[in-house]
């Protein structure tokens, strides 16, 4: 072995503490291998599609969904949806559309317990508020009717567009040509007659469309930032507009419009979505999108707490029947929002060891 000399060292010991002390080359640390979460283009259009067009899905739901709404466990199933839509909602734009916004990341800034305090905070006072309802028997007995009423004329158009459904689906019947679906979307559109629906009717569809316009514009932003904030956003998306888009449907209906009408109005609403998708994906390209994410946080809360929370508590009070009937309810209401709340946190929380791709 050859021994060191005091000029070797001299020229090892520089060489030596670079080594020791400064950082490796960032083209071969591991840890930057897993910074490039941004997706290319093709993928952030490819995914924001998909997820827009899997939640216009609910647009139609309102239409399949009409027969069940007179069935006793309805009120139960639909009292889920929306505390889940409360759930996904309010700690989507607490957990991550606020932050971001704000320019934090839950890893290098710690802020996600804080955040579960701020829904905890909500959830004490819920779960406080609905037991001393529930034991001082302080609950008002609404029992307004919430069941669309349908001339016969609807009820018939209704049935018939079941049965063209279902012969279609097993191949007794072929699909109609395209004079006949000229002429069925004009019966469709005609219904009962346009000065015959209510002005209600269109402030519900104009402020649907604005609604999902921005629901578009949500999820494109996100799905620029990194493909688990663009699924998160579509999840709570999803979540709020089933049970927003059925209510929707029935109102429109009670309005003075047809089945088709109503069909047709609610799905031209939601193709606004995808114009906030694109412009979402334009403006989240080329700046920071924060001041898109404050906006659709503000809108999250609103619509959670403002619109959809006095819904669910109207369901209860309308049809829980009895001190056994609430708890039901109130069961039912805290799995819902319980189960939004954990989907969100989760994917917050592993947001950085979950790889979709």
């Amino acid at each position: 072995m050859k021994n060191v000399s005091l000029n070797d060292l001299e020229m090892m010991c520089p060489a030596i503490l670079n080594r020791v002390l400064l950082p490796a080359c960032s083209h071969t640390s591991p840890s930057n291998l897993n910074d490039s979460s941004l997706l290319p283009d093709h993928k952030v259009w490819g995914y924001g599609f998909l997820a827009v067009t899997v939640i216009n899905l609910a647009a139609l739901l309102g239409l399949f969904l009409v027969p069940f709404t007179k069935k006793p466990y309805f009120p139960k199933v639909l009292t889920y949806f929306i505390g889940l839509a409360i759930g996904t909602l309010f700690s989507n734009a607490v957990l991550q559309l606020i932050p971001e916004a704000l320019g934090l990341d839950p890893k290098d800034d710690n802020y996600v317990l804080n955040v579960v305090g701020i829904f905890g905070g909500f959830y004490i006072l819920f779960f406080t508020e609905r037991v001393l309802k529930m034991v001082l028997k302080a609950d008002t007995e609404v029992r307004a009717c919430t069941c669309a009423h349908y001339s016969v004329e609807q009820i018939k158009l209704f049935a018939g567009l079941i049965q063209w459904f279902t012969s279609t689906a097993a191949g007794t019947q072929s699909f109609p040509s395209p004079n006949a679906c000229v002429l069925l979307t004009c019966r469709w559109l005609k219904g009962d007659g346009m000065s015959n629906i209510k002005t209600v009717a269109w402030m519900i569809t104009v402020s649907d469309a604005v609604h999902n316009f921005i629901d578009g514009l949500a999820i494109g932003a996100s799905f620029t930032l990194s493909l688990l904030t663009g699924f998160s956003t579509s999840i709570a998306i999803f979540c709020e507009e089933f049970p927003h888009e059925l209510g929707d449907f029935v109102m429109l209906l009670n309005s003075g419009m047809s089945v088709g009408q109503a069909a047709c109005f609610n799905l031209l609403s939601a193709m606004c979505c995808y114009l906030g998708l694109a412009l979402g994906i334009l403006l989240g390209s080329s700046f920071a999108p924060n001041a898109i994410f404050a906006i659709a946080g503000g809108m999250f809360l609103y619509i959670s707490l403002a619109d959809m929370f006095p819904e669910m508590n109207r369901i209860m009070a309308t049809h829980a029947k009895g001190y056994r009937g609430r708890v039901v309810f109130f069961l039912i209401q805290n799995a819902g929002l319980l189960t939004g709340f954990s989907v969100i946190l989760l994917i917050t929380l592993f947001a950085g060891d979950i790889s979709l791709g």
